[in-house]
């Protein structure tokens, strides 16, 4: 079975909801249908010339989707945008992707974006999603490699940094050092789960609502991912 390690999931929100996995080794991606619980045939497919300019996910960190989250369309529904972050020539990047288009809407130095506030943790980032619990709206929470997470409030500008625990992230503290991405999957808007891959092909599934542990770990496998092994 191949071993998944060097990858970045990110969630999809525009039309049917899909999750990306890029790989890093190979420059390749997968898309995998939530409706149809799998991966297509055809899959892997080289990123260079299916992702606009964006080019290389060899140098990808991590990743998510937003919707309308921008002050002038506070309430867009037609707003998908995939933000892509990485490094160029050793200088954090980001990508905004319209999902909407299938093109790239900008690219920009971390500093310069609206997530300038991640810079001093960029190297510790592994995953990243919109944290949607009422009643903040502009809520996300970045998982690190050191067994400390980000919360970033966008509507107050607000960071804050806190460890993984029992209290902050229950059920998640046995495995906070072997994180190595994460993605959403949102159902509903009541319900939504965060998927988090770990070493050693596992991977937990997290209620973003309940703020707990679904379930795992679980293995990854052609059962409960089918066609995501495939080389």
């Amino acid at each position: 079975m191949p071993a998944l390690s060097s990858f970045v999931a990110v969630d999809w929100r525009s039309g049917p909801d899909q999750i990306y996995f890029f790989f890093k080794e190979t420059n390749t991606y997968s898309r995998f249908s939530i409706a149809d619980n799998r991966v297509p045939s055809g899959y892997p497919r080289p990123v260079p010339s299916h992702w606009d300019t964006f080019n290389n996910a060899q140098d990808l960190r991590f990743g998510f989707s937003t919707t309308g989250i921008s002050p002038a369309q506070p309430f867009g529904f037609d707003s998908d945008i995939l933000w892509l972050f990485y490094k160029e020539d050793g200088v954090p990047m980001v990508c905004k992707y319209d999902q909407d288009t299938d093109s790239v809407n900008g690219t920009y130095r971390l500093v310069d974006s609206i997530w300038y506030q991640l810079l001093p943790f960029f190297d510790n980032i592994v995953a990243g999603t919109w944290w949607q619990r009422s009643p903040q709206p502009r809520l996300f929470r970045f998982l690190m490699n050191n067994g400390h997470f980000l919360s970033l409030n966008l509507a107050i500008n607000k960071l804050n940094q806190e460890p993984i625990t029992h209290k902050t992230w229950p059920g998640l503290e046995p495995y906070k050092d072997q994180i190595i991405t994460a993605a959403q999957n949102d159902r509903t808007f009541a319900h939504s789960y965060f998927y988090i891959f770990l070493n050693d092909n596992e991977y937990l599934r997290y209620d973003v609502q309940g703020n707990r542990l679904d379930a795992g770990p679980i293995a990854v496998d052609d059962v409960s991912w089918p066609g995501l092994l495939r080389n």
